[in-house]
This record gives structure tokens, sequence and C-alpha cells, in this order.
């Protein structure tokens, strides 16, 4: 049996040196990581300079920087984002924040570029101060070199923000006064188990109302439920139920006591004489006779209290027939089958028939029916621009001719076979920027940016071809043949 002496050495040489190697590769590669993103950067400016001037009077020209930086042809943005395998918006953001460090954060850049600190600290920074004057700005900087080295990313932000206020504490006050006005509720996107959070800025008493109310139907639960649920799942229920307020004012009503209280002498603390009915504090004095409105209404004007909602739902025949499966919710996600009481509730259902993508659906007019465009949307799935998530809503894109509508033209021209889903903003782009599409097969677009980049959108995602592969899928479908290319060789079906 080994001595405890012998159980406490050090472990072997090899093994240190071994430990000392990864450390130092572990240093190494943070370098090398910081110095990628920043050419990253520096190549996003060189292509805004690259495009800082208009093609003509109709190209449009942003400031994505501060005051101070360059503009950048609004339709050069996409392309850099395409090369990049990005959405638009992160290029943008990106181009942005290259041209603050380069051009209003000087010495903040230098830091950056030596590699001794992290830029997406540096790039917050950037983001912090873009509301500056480019003679505010460099308050913010100086500040910012000094401490950005060798101070966690959160001190150096901290530090940013204080500088930001005394750089223009007018601006300051101002951006608190217009937040007291911002008002919303806001839903997140579903996480995977198919729920949902629920942000909302409002004020303070309406909060304390709300997180009052929240708790009372929470607590009627737990009676009716059974205690085994914990309480932050009752009160996930109870919020619920406010969307819902006949069945909230039954539940509230059936739980409340009526019963005659008496009062209490403020002196002797004695009971004194019987009062009114015991009323709950939620409700005002003139609840009664709103409950006998209520109660004179229609079941049908009743149900109508809930107000109207929309949502698409897309699931087999074997989901509906066995209960078991995945429901795909637009807006939502994918859920569990048995789940879709709890999206649906007890509303009322419109059921509509279930397209046959195999139909040809065309049109001569320019405006696309309400039938193409549902044979569109489920074709696609989504936006269908490089890159893009598939996030947008079918009553939130434009439904884009392809091949630019002509009123000379042949018939039938708008149809699946020539339409894809763009949001506003992609549909300009592709519009005014020189980018060229064309649907290449059901749910299929292929994409040519201005300097010969190609891309293909399915329902695989988005992925970059050859450029002589663009062209000849481009070819073929103008022949009726839809082109697929497989490694290593190509096949085609008509």
């Amino acid at each position: 049996m080994s001595s405890p002496a012998l159980q406490s050495q050090p472990p072997p040489a090899a093994d240190e040196a071994t430990a000392k190697q990864v450390l130092a590769l572990a240093t190494s590669a943070l370098r090398a990581r910081r110095l990628a993103e920043v050419e990253e950067i520096r190549l996003a400016v060189q292509w805004a300079v690259a495009h800082g001037h208009p093609r003509d009077d109709r190209d449009p020209m942003v400031t994505p920087g501060g005051d101070g930086t360059p503009t950048v042809r609004d339709h050069a943005i996409p392309e850099l984002a395409m090369a990049r395998e990005t959405h638009p918006a992160t290029t943008r953001a990106l181009i942005a924040d290259g041209l603050d460090l380069a051009h209003r954060l000087p010495r903040t850049w230098a830091v950056v570029e030596a590699g001794d600190c992290e830029p997406w600290v540096a790039r917050k920074v950037a983001v912090l101060s873009r509301s500056l004057l480019s003679e505010q700005v460099g308050r913010v900087d100086r500040a910012v070199a000094k401490a950005i080295a060798g101070h966690a990313p959160s001190t150096v932000l901290e530090i940013a923000r204080a500088k930001v206020i005394e750089a223009d504490p007018e601006t300051h006050r101002a951006e608190q006064e217009r937040s007291r006005h911002e008002r919303y509720v806001r839903l997140s996107r579903a996480d995977e188990f198919g729920y949902r959070h629920i942000i909302a800025h409002i004020t303070a008493g309406d909060a304390v109302w709300i997180d009052a109310m929240v708790d009372r139907v929470a607590e009627i639960l737990a009676e009716t439920m059974g205690h085994d649920h914990n309480h932050d799942e009752l009160r996930s229920l109870a919020l619920g139920w406010l969307a819902r307020p006949v069945d909230l004012l039954k539940l509230l009503l059936e739980h409340t006591q009526t019963g005659e209280h008496t009062d209490t002498d403020t002196e002797t603390g004695e009971p004194g004489e019987p009062g009114e009915p015991q009323q709950p504090a939620w409700a005002p004095d003139h609840m009664a006779d709103t409950i006998d409105r209520l109660c004179s209404l229609p079941a049908r004007t009743l149900a109508m209290l809930r107000g109207r909602g929309r949502l698409f739902v897309h699931l087999t025949d074997d989901a509906l027939r066995t209960g078991k499966g995945i429901a795909r919710v637009e807006g939502v996600g994918p859920i569990d089958v048995r789940q879709l009481h709890e999206v649906l509730g007890n509303g009322d259902v419109t059921l509509t028939p279930v397209l046959d993508l195999a139909q040809r659906r065309r049109v001569d007019a320019y405006e696309h029916p309400e039938a193409v465009k549902d044979h569109v949307w489920v074709q696609t799935g989504g936006d269908c621009f490089p890159f893009t998530p598939r996030t947008a809503t079918r009553d939130g894109v434009d439904y884009d001719h392809a091949i630019p509508y002509d009123d000379t033209g042949p018939p039938g021209q708008t149809g699946p076979h020539n339409s894809g889903p763009l949001r506003r903003r992609h549909h300009r782009t592709k519009t005014h920027g020189g980018y060229t599409t064309r649907v290449v097969g059901p749910g299929r677009h292929l994409w040519r940016t201005p300097h010969g980049q190609a891309f293909l959108v399915d329902h695989t995602g988005t992925h970059r071809l050859p450029e002589q592969q663009g062209t000849a899928m481009a070819e073929a479908i103008q022949d009726g043949v839809e082109l697929y290319f497989t490694a290593p060789v190509a096949y085609r079906t008509s």
C-alpha cells in the first residue's frame, strides 16, 4: 500500500509539458480567432468603400454607421451577406460597426486590430455610441481604448455607457422621456416544446395588478387542480385565463366569498355592527350590472368576446388519426400534436381544404389570388431570400414574380412556377439591386448576384453553387426542364 507522501506527488513531467502546450495553444487559438474577426471587419469596411457611390439616381444610399461615416449602396449589402452566408441585417450591422470603429473610434480600433481585446466588445461600444455626433464620440473612444484590453467586458461597457451620457446628457434625458411612452406586449419565438414568452413594457401599477390577479387565479387553480403543480406552473396557467374574460369572471365568482362581514371598532378592536356584504378587491361597484349584462348575452356573442385569431396548422392525416406526431404551427413552430388543444383552446376552429400541390395554378392577372398565394407559401415554406430565417408569416410577405410581369407578355405569368414570397426589403433588393431569381422547381429558387454568385434556396436551406451550375439551371428552366446536380454527375427531369 502506497504512503500518503507518494500519493500526493505531482504528475510526471511529460503531463506537465502537455498541459503547458495546451495552454499555449489555447492562447494562440484565442489570438487567431480575434484576428480572423478583425479581418472580417476589414473586409466589410473595404466592401463599403468600394460601393460608396450610387450607380444612378435611382440607386439608394444608406449610412449604416454613425455621424461622420461614409454612405453605402443599400443594394450592395445583400451580396456581401450572401458571400458571408448570413442574413443582410447581420452584415449591415458588421459594416456599421466596422465603419464606426475605423472613422469614429480609431483608438479603440487600434487595440482591436492588434488582437489585444475581444472584437465583439468593441462592436458593442460602437452600437452604444452611434447616436453621438462625431465631435462627441471622442470622449468615449479615449476612455474605452484605455480599458478594453485589461478589463472585463461588463466593465468596459459600463464605462462606455457612462461616457455616452457625459458626452450628450440632453439626448440621454430625451431618450429617458421617450422610453416612458414605449409600451408593448410581444411574443417570443416558440421553443422546442411549443412554449413562448410574453414580454411586456407596462406601467408599474398595471404590472402589480396583473401580478395580483395571476396570483389569485393560481390560488384557485391550486384548489381545483390539486397540489401536484408548483406555484410557477400554476401562475403560467393562470395567465392563460386572462385571455378568456368570461371564463375568468365565472371562475372568480365561483371562488369568492360573498357572505356578510362585521365592521370592527377602530378604538376597542371589538366587532361592530354587521356591514355590507363582502366584496372582492378586484370587483368595482358596478360589477353586478356588468354580470347582469353578460348573463343576458347569447352564447354566440359570449364566445366572440374572446376575440378572433388566425393560425395555420400543418399536420398529416396520420397525426390526426392517431393523435401522435408533429404539428407545425405558423408563427409558433413545431409542437407535439397533443399540444394543439393548448394552442387552439376552446375557440371555434375553421378547417380549410388541403391544397393539391400537383395542380398547375396559373392566372393571367398581375395580382396573386389567395389560392395561388396559399400554394406558393406551402410550397416554399417562408421567405425565399438566401440565408433568411423562415420566420416570416404569409401575411408579412410580398408574392413576387421571379420573372417580372409583362403586361404584353404571354398568359399564365402568375403562379407557383414564377412566384416566391419575399419580405418587403428583400423584394426591393431583388427589384432594384441587379439580382435575378428563377423558380427552378417546386419550392426551389435560384438566385444570382451582380458579381456572379449563385445560390439555390430550397427545403434544405441555402446552398452556394458554382457559377456554371447556376447558369445551366437558369437556362434549363426556360425550356421547362428542372436541373438537379448530384456529385459527380447531373441528371435532368422534365
